[in-house]
């Protein structure tokens, strides 16, 4: 009863006039920076951060936290439509947004995830109010062992989300996991993969990366493949609302990525970007059920355009952004670049996030969390009138459309560092993703490992480092075990499932008589 009273009281201040104001213009910036790649909402809050220095705290990060919530919906935007994400936490959303979109249900695929979005918002806040105390103790178990346990699990997700050969998902893991190396070992200072060149000591941009094998990738591989390319203009943009089909088919992947984004949310070093390709697999996998219980391949629709591969995603995107302030406000430990701005804005403040801000400033924390709700009520009113007008965005001829993708990769990765050496970076980047597609290697384990590689590598060395080399401490608690159990079950799963499925095609060939036995021995 306390924190409704509370979080009624804060709810009543975030309606003010002006701090609707500003809720309203964070929710609105948040959405146009989240729509340009490379810039996400951290960029954002720290451009913000020396223009916020005279407003009242209050106002500062409701306007903050509607940039923060604004920049995970935006970049969504570009991913259905245009197959370039605007931030790394909405690469998960691409693979099956954009065939949605090529489909003639890119007003569908807006929808659910703006839809999505306002849902695991509000119960994602609706978690750190009431059950911050008891997050931020599962958060504070998790060790260098752990950390690792948890990347390797995400490794493992990736069969989970690549739809053709193993082989190829292994190749492209592994071109990521190179990718991620580049640069100075954190842990020797000693320089790998560099080439000579003092650029690539820092090593490869995730940005050059995303933008590269995703934008500018599918813009060569569009003009390598001349008229057989998917022709944007002549597909249909959709009705806005969704059918009661889509409604059933989107509810269940709203629950399950909220919860997964809720969990990891709070996990320092985790990111957005592990729960939302841990719900596009699993969604996957259910759907893989799904059409074996009735019988029906056309029952699963992904790798055509599956609308829980959109809806989970993004539910989870919005649920850990949630979950990252538990950590923030309650430890003083930010998870996530846009955190850490935050907590830098905490400071210029004179506040120091911990469990005393709870109670030194009580009235600062709870208008803060209940500004994200009526920031959820703003991102849903705000974007869903607009999703059949994003989607006319693909009625531009290709080569408009194209040409402006490749002026903003091109942007987006200058910007980093105004280097040119960045751009042949990218350009190489962009080559590779055209041979991969070429090929029909995935580009999705790819990302997984630029993004989670150099972190699985610190971890072990820092985990092997605290234990003078003992590998048992990377099995030494119920949490790593309870992973390594998910791992070894996430790859079993599939192994069984094949020799059943061999086994029953024995058994129905057996059936239809020793012919048909033998013609299909032969073949």
């Amino acid at each position: 009863m306390e924190t409704l009273v509370n979080l009624g009281d804060g709810l009543l201040a975030a309606l003010t006039p002006g701090n609707l104001m500003w809720a309203f213009l964070g929710v609105l910036l948040g959405t146009a920076v989240g729509v340009l790649p490379g810039l996400g909402s951290a960029m954002a809050v720290a451009l913000l951060l020396p223009v916020t220095f005279r407003l009242d705290p209050t106002s500062a990060f409701i306007l903050f936290a509607g940039v923060y919530y604004g920049g995970m919906f935006g970049g969504a935007t570009t991913s259905i439509l245009l197959n370039t994400p605007g931030q790394a936490s909405s690469i998960a959303t691409t693979y099956e947004g954009h065939k949605m979109a090529l489909a003639g249900r890119a007003a569908q695929a807006l929808c659910t995830a703006v839809i999505g979005s306002f849902f695991a918002s509000i119960v994602g806040t609706l978690i750190v109010a009431f059950f911050s105390p008891v997050m931020v103790s599962f958060a504070l178990n998790f060790g260098p062992g752990e950390y690792f346990a948890l990347t390797v699990f995400s490794f493992v997700a990736v069969a989970a989300v690549v739809s053709g050969s193993v082989l190829r998902g292994l190749t492209s893991l592994l071109i990521g996991l190179a990718i991620g190396v580049v640069g100075i070992d954190g842990q020797s200072g000693a320089p790998r993969f560099d080439f000579g060149s003092a650029v690539m000591l820092d090593g490869i941009d995730v940005v050059i990366v995303t933008v590269g094998l995703l934008a500018l990738g599918e813009v060569l591989y569009v003009v390598a493949r001349g008229k057989s390319a998917p022709d944007f203009a002549a597909i249909r943009t959709g009705r806005p609302w969704l059918s009661r089909r889509d409604w059933k088919r989107s509810w269940g992947p709203w629950v399950r990525g909220t919860a997964l984004g809720s969990a990891f949310g709070p996990i320092p070093g985790s990111g957005a970007e592990i729960p939302t390709f841990v719900s596009l697999g699993l969604e996957r996998k259910l759907a893989e059920r799904r059409a074996a219980r009735k019988g029906d391949p056309e029952e699963n629709e992904f790798g055509k355009g599956a609308i829980e591969g959109v809806a989970g995603p993004e539910a989870a995107n919005n649920s850990s952004a949630a979950g990252t302030l538990v950590p923030l406000l309650g430890l003083g430990l930010p998870t996530s670049a846009t955190a850490a701005i935050m907590l830098a804005a905490f400071q210029q403040y004179g506040l120091q996030p911990g469990p005393v801000l709870f109670e030194r400033n009580a009235d600062l924390v709870w208008t803060l969390l209940a500004s994200l709700l009526v920031g959820s009520v703003l991102l849903l009113v705000i974007n869903l009138p607009f999703a059949p007008l994003w989607a006319k965005l693909l009625k531009l001829p290709k080569p408009y459309l194209y040409g402006g993708i490749t002026l903003f990769s091109v942007l987006a990765v200058y910007a980093i560092n105004t280097s040119v050496v960045h751009l042949v970076m990218l350009l190489a980047v962009a080559l590779l993703g055209l041979v991969m597609r070429a090929f029909g290697v995935p580009v999705a384990p790819a990302l997984i490992g630029v993004v989670l590689g150099p972190i699985a590598e610190t971890e072990f060395r820092r985990a092997l480092a605290a234990s003078s080399g003992d590998p048992s401490i990377l099995v030494g608690s119920g949490i790593s075990i309870g992973l390594y159990v998910m791992v070894a079950l996430a790859a079993l799963i599939p192994v069984i499932a094949g020799l059943r499925r061999r086994a029953a095609a024995r058994a129905a060939a057996q059936a239809a008589g020793p012919d048909v036995s033998e013609r299909e021995t032969v073949s």
